[in-house]
């Protein structure tokens, strides 16, 4: 299903569905619209426009996770406000976001439709979380008022770290479903966790930022995006610039996270494949951790199999808690995951390795 209120978007994103073959498709103008199509129509995925009249995307994204889940595939703005709006709706339950074109509509699709298509047909067999918001479904079906809604409690200051010769890291790449993922990894790590910790999650530009924000505030770890060269620190999250890649680097003072232009071998972005190999010239591999969690395709799982053969270890997200089984399968297949854990075990197992 299809739901955005402009025709002009309606019609081009049903001209790539229609061209890539072997999808049924419905359109929807507004939130009420699509609310009302939904249960007879029952898709596989809903993409959702956020800015839309009457009832907008996070109302309507807010309705469709409680009343009926259903992978949802947010088109955002590329704007301060659309990334925030799109923390939102990842927040609601969304798996993915993609940056919608901007201008020159007609020319711009032919450049989103390839991602598109791939995104969507992913999201198709992505596997919602059960317990997301449980509590909220099963109010509403016993006929109970909602849940008044947690009010956050903000982190205590953090004090900087000392400068430190970093000797360790842990390499944290992810994509489809990973925004989720990373509030559950990063949020169960301690204050005292030790070792630097680089994040490549395939994100547009606009969003990156925004995610690095969210994070800040709900870890007990600082958390930064990295778009000016940015020495590592102990216990500090480093998350990678979208539509770049984050590299490491080596001056007299120590490591240093760097965003680098895209590589055209390199499919994804930021790349967890980049990011890994280049944690593996500066340091050995018997210092390092990688995790790969959910996301499509196999980006990842080579550069960490690679670190898992010289000595390293890694993890694997399992099966049971992936949205998409897709890059931590791969890690697998290939043989170079020393341990494949559920989400909610992750964070707990790098403390221990840590200690």
């Amino acid at each position: 299903m299809v739901v955005d209120d402009s025709a002009l978007m309606r019609r081009l994103l049903g001209e790539v569905f229609q061209a890539a073959g072997g999808f049924e498709i419905a359109f929807a103008r507004d939130g009420e619209e699509a609310l009302a199509l939904l249960p007879g129509f029952r898709p596989d995925v809903v993409t959702l426009d956020i800015q839309m009249p009457r009832m907008g995307g996070l109302a309507c994204l807010d309705r469709i996770m409680l009343e009926h889940p259903v992978p949802v595939v947010v088109l955002s703005s590329a704007t301060a406000a659309g990334a925030k709006e799109t923390l939102e709706a990842l927040a609601l339950g969304a798996i993915e976001v993609l940056a919608k074109p901007s201008r020159a509509m007609s020319l711009a699709i032919d450049a989103l439709a390839p991602q598109l298509v791939e995104t969507v047909r992913a999201a198709a067999g992505a596997r919602l979380r059960r317990s997301h918001r449980l509590a909220e479904r099963v109010r509403l079906r016993t006929g109970l008022p909602p849940a008044p809604r947690p009010i956050a409690v903000p982190v205590p200051a953090r004090q900087p770290a000392a400068p430190a010769a970093i000797d360790r890291l842990v390499l944290v790449g992810c994509s489809t479903g990973g925004p989720a993922a990373l509030d559950a990894l990063l949020g169960g790590l301690p204050a005292t966790f030790p070792w630097p910790v680089l994040v490549a999650q395939h994100m547009p530009a606009a969003f990156t930022a925004a995610l690095a924000r969210r994070l800040h505030r709900l870890c007990a770890l600082p958390v930064e995006e990295v778009t000016r060269p940015a020495p590592l620190r102990p216990g500090h999250v480093y998350i990678g610039h979208g539509d770049s890649d984050m590299i490491l680097s080596r001056r007299p003072d120590g490591l240093v996270a760097m965003a680098a232009p895209m590589l055209p071998e390199h499919r994804w972005h930021p790349s967890v494949d980049r990011m890994v190999r280049s944690a593996m010239q500066h340091l050995p591999a018997t210092r390092l951790i990688g995790v790969l969690m959910t996301g499509m395709g196999n980006d990842g799982a080579a550069a960490m199999a690679a670190l898992r053969a010289e000595g390293g270890r890694t993890i694997a997200e399992a099966e049971a808690t992936a949205v998409v089984w897709g890059m931590p399968a791969e890690l697998v297949r290939a043989g170079g995951a020393e341990a494949v854990l559920p989400l909610e075990a992750i964070a707990a197992t790098l403390a221990g390795w840590a200690a």
